[in-house]
This record gives C-alpha cells, sequence and structure tokens, in this order.
C-alpha cells in the first residue's frame, strides 16, 4: 500500500515549523502507532480520529496503522494534527487521493463524530505556512474566517471529516452537518471611556499623553478613590491605530491563546489587567506541553494594567524585567525556546501604604515606617528604575470640583491626534533608525555627538545622575522623555523646561 502524506504546523511560540505527516499500513498486528515525540494530547489522536473516521462514514484500516510526525526531534503538541493524521491514514488505505492531501497542509481537531473543532493558534500557524511556500491550507469551518486573513493563501473550510475526503477525491455522498463555530469576538475595552470624565490632576493628564507619545511607562502612586485606575483605563483611547504589522501580531498573539479573532485584524491596541494574584506564567506566559503568551504579550502594543501593584507576587513582577528592556518575552524550556513580542505600555497603580492614607490631604496614615518601606518595598528598585513615569496622584477637593465643572476639559479625541501629530514628529526624525517611537531609542544615539543636549540644557540631570538620584539608565530614560514632551509641544529639540519637566516625571513620587 502507498504510504499516504500530508503537512501540518508545530507552534513553538508565534513561530511556525512545518511537519510532514506521514500514514504506513503494514500486514502485522493490529494497532495503531504514532511516533515523532508527539505529547499526551497528540498520543490520544488515535482514538479522536479513529472513531471519528468510523463515526462519519470513511472507514478505518483493521491492519497496523504508523503515523510519523517528522523532524522526528521536534516536539510537537496539541490535537491540531487530528486532520492531517486521519486524512494520511485514508490516503494509506487508498480511500483518497494521495498527490491531492500532500500539496494542501492541514490544521483541526476531530471531535468522536467526526465534526471539525476549532483550535487555537490558527492564524500564526497559516502564517507558517504561507512562509513556507504553501499556498493552500483546510482548516475548520469555524476558523476559516481567520485563517483567512493571511493574504495569497486559499483557505477551505470544512464542518467534517467526511467533507475534507470528499474534497480530496473521496467517494463519498455529501451529508450535511452542523459546523462547531468559535464563540464571538468580544469587546477588550470599553472605547467609550473618554478623558473628560478625569476632573482635576492637570499633571496626571498630561503624563499620560506623554507616555502614549513615547511609549513610555507609568507608576501612578496615590490613595484610593484618586483615579489611578481612571487614568490608566483612559490610556488606550489616547494611542493610535494598529499599524498592519502590529495589528497581525496582535491578532496571532490572541489566536494562539484561544482568543477569538473575527474577520479582521485587530484594528485597536489591547487592553490587559490581571488579577494582583495572577502567577509569572499567567503574566508572561509558559504552561505544561504547548507554550502560551501570558498577560504581558497579549498587551503587546497596547497596555498592560497592574492595579495594587504591590499586592503582586514579587516573583511575577520581576518577569517583567527583561521584556521591559528589550521589548520581547523568551521563554525556555528544555527542548524549546518560545518568543513573544513584548512591547507594551507598563502602567503601575499603588497605594503609599497598607492603608492607603499616607500622603493624603485629607486622611491621617496609620501605618508605622517600616509597614509603609516594607510595603512599597514589593515593587524592587531594578523595576522602578525601568519606570519613565512616576507620579504621584491626589484625591480632588470640593474646590477644584467647581472650578473643574466650569472648565472645559480635553478630550480623548483631542488628546489622541495631538499624540498622533507626536508620533508623526518621532517617526520622521528617527526615519533613518530602526526605531520609531522615543522610548526604542538606546541612550549611546541620544548620547553620540549628533543628537546631544547642550550642556546647559542636561545640567539638572548631569547633577542627579552625580549625586546618586538617578542610574545611567534612568538618565537615558530621562533623555527619551524629554524628547517625548518636546514632540508634544512642537519643538525640534528639548529645551531646559522640557527636561526639567521630564526629570520631574521621573521623580514625581519621591516630592
Amino acid at each position: 500500500m502507498p504510504v499516504g502524506r500530508t503537512h501540518s504546523v508545530s507552534l513553538i511560540g508565534l513561530r511556525g515549523a512545518i511537519v510532514e505527516i506521514e500514514a504506513d499500513i503494514s500486514a502485522q498486528l493490529p494497532a495503531f502507532v504514532i511516533i515523532g515525540l508527539p505529547d499526551a494530547a497528540l498520543s490520544q489522536a488515535q482514538h479522536r480520529v479513529r472513531s471519528a473516521a468510523v463515526n462519519s462514514g470513511c472507514g478505518f484500516t483493521s491492519h497496523r496503522l504508523t503515523i510519523n510526525l517528522s523532524p522526528a526531534s521536534l516536539p510537537k503538541h496539541g490535537s491540531g494534527f487530528d486532520l492531517g493524521i486521519a486524512l494520511a491514514a485514508l490516503a494509506a488505505d487508498s480511500a483518497i487521493s494521495d498527490t491531492s492531501i500532500d500539496r494542501v497542509l492541514h490544521l483541526g481537531e476531530l471531535g468522536l463524530d467526526g465534526r471539525l473543532r476549532p483550535i487555537a493558534g490558527v492564524l500564526p500557524a497559516v502564517l507558517a505556512a504561507a512562509r513556507a511556500g504553501f499556498d493552500t491550507v483546510m482548516v475548520p469551518s469555524g476558523n476559516a474566517d481567520e485563517a483567512a486573513l493571511v493574504p495569497g493563501i486559499r483557505v477551505i473550510g470544512v464542518a467534517s471529516l467526511r467533507d475534507a475526503a470528499i474534497w480530496h477525491g473521496g467517494d463519498y455522498h455529501p451529508e450535511p452537518v452542523e459546523p462547531l463555530l468559535q464563540a464571538p469576538m468580544d469587546d477588550r475595552h470599553d472605547e467609550t471611556l473618554d478623558l473628560t470624565d478625569v476632573i482635576g490632576n492637570a499633571e496626571a493628564v498630561e503624563a499620560m499623553q506623554v507616555a502614549a507619545a513615547g511609549g513610555h511607562h507609568v507608576l501612578l502612586l496615590g490613595p484610593p478613590g484618586a483615579g489611578k485606575t481612571m487614568l490608566a483605563a483612559r490610556l488606550p483611547g489616547l494611542l493610535p491605530d494598529l499599524r498592519p504589522e502590529a495589528a497581525l501580531e496582535v491578532s496571532s498573539v490572541r489566536s494562539l491563546a484561544g482568543l477569538p479573532v473575527g474577520r479582521e485584524l485587530a484594528k485597536r491596541p489591547p487592553w490587559e489587567a490581571p488579577h494582583h494574584t495572577a502567577t509569572p506564567a499567567a503574566l508572561i506566559g509558559g504552561g505544561s506541553g504547548q507554550i502560551r503568551p501570558g498577560a504581558a504579550a497579549r498587551a503587546s502594543h497596547g497596555v498592560l494594567f497592574l492595579d495594587e501593584a504591590p499586592e503582586f507576587a514579587m516573583t511575577a513582577l520581576d518577569a517583567l524585567r527583561e521584556p521591559l528592556e528589550s521589548g520581547v518575552i523568551s521563554i525556555h524550556r528544555a527542548n524549546a525556546i518560545a518568543h513573544f513580542p513584548g512591547r507594551f505600555h507598563l502602567i503601575l497603580a499603588a497605594n503609599p501604604c497598607p492603608c492607603g492614607q499616607y500622603g493624603s490631604r485629607d486622611s491621617d496614615c496609620t501605618c508605622p515606617p517600616y509597614a509603609r518601606r516594607r510595603y512599597l518595598a514589593r515593587l524592587s528598585g531594578p523595576l522602578l528604575d525601568r519606570i519613565d513615569i512616576q507620579l504621584r496622584v491626589h484625591r480632588i477637593t470640593s474646590a477644584q470640583l467647581r472650578i473643574a465643572d466650569e472648565s472645559p476639559r480635553l478630550s480623548t479625541g483631542a488628546a489622541r491626534a495631538r499624540v498622533a501629530a507626536a508620533r508623526d514628529a518621532a517617526a520622521a526624525r528617527l526615519e533613518r533608525t530602526p526605531w520609531s517611537l522615543n522610548s526604542e531609542v538606546p541612550g549611546t544615539y541620544l548620547r553620540d555627538p549628533a543628537q546631544r543636549l547642550a550642556r546647559s540644557v542636561t545640567a539638572p540631570l548631569d547633577r542627579a545622575l552625580e549625586r546618586g538620584g538617578v542610574t545611567m539608565r534612568g538618565y537615558d530614560r530621562v533623555l527619551r522623555l524629554s524628547w517625548t514632551i518636546a514632540d508634544l509641544a512642537g519643538a525640534e529639540r528639548p529645551s531646559a523646561e522640557h527636561l526639567g519637566q521630564a526629570l520631574y516625571f521621573r521623580k514625581a513620587t519621591s516630592s
């Protein structure tokens, strides 16, 4: 009998490797064997495939069936190989065309009744197939719209194994079945939130615009009810729409995380706000078997908001240090390394002490000094050194409320236009470089003679470095912040006033 041969994809992070599925039927004792480093979910495919083939009326061999997944040294995870295994077995039994399945890449999980279930990670898998030279993929009907987001690929959506076999030349009568579909895509963030809802705290409103314009990270320190969460929730609205490459990356991460993607690529920046009980794996990514993206990866090109940041486990918070510096999340396993995008706006919100009232103008703190120090010490120095804007937020008074009601406030639409103009200015200045945002520019570039600011401008920052008020990393981050403030102001280069404002934003929590 011929060897049935087709292809599928094994995902390691967002990177996909093409896997050749071979099926051989031999005249030995009946058995169904899968070789090639399958995980537990893939090893159980023998039960799903056999039942699906029999219950869909396609039949199944009673001889020994050996499935080889090549390259054999590459670990394979998940149930997305079911469709390819079933079709390779039918081709080895001469029930369908072996040449037809050899030119098509197959993805899909089989139910025991023969229907195909949608799987996670179809978008990055189809991208990998397109990069490997495939022009046709067969996926479950519930994943067809998602797979069609990849340009230049012919997508064949099938509802059952019987439909797939008929498409590949099997001599079966069509039997309509109800396809299994994905849940509809939900709205990840409320776009009705507007900046005009924020009363007072003009410095914090300005700081959020600076963060949006330059891609900077923010720490908001203040008592309960000061508006920290309100400010953070409005940051996604200040960000411009995603560019095509960013939209594809965001949608790919959503797909790999098992979240619905929809019929169009994501347009708006994502918003992730994990609970403070989140583990390092939930925050960064991981898991047994296939490595899944965590909240930080899902927030790429958007906002990761950690409310009550000192309540998070220190190991979880410190796991963010490398992504904040490099913009890449790397998860190492013994046999694989998965990489996810890690460029996001990190917004930390924290109370100044366990009772939350320290520094409040209208309440007294009941915490002893050691309790305050111990509480904020949960935010490690190396992590805080990577936060560009560290701002103290105060509760508004009744007088401020009356003044705010009588004066106009900046809307999200106007602020987004201002942010977009600042980003365009930065992109034009950095056109001949690999960077587009000020937060991405390394300090060596900013301190280069061609870009270096005058000594009269950097004098306060130089003194802060000399006295130990900022580290060398902090020095560079203040320079980046000053360029963003200058871009928002429409200036060609930062002035002493811009750098002074940047230094204030950097150290405002200590005032």
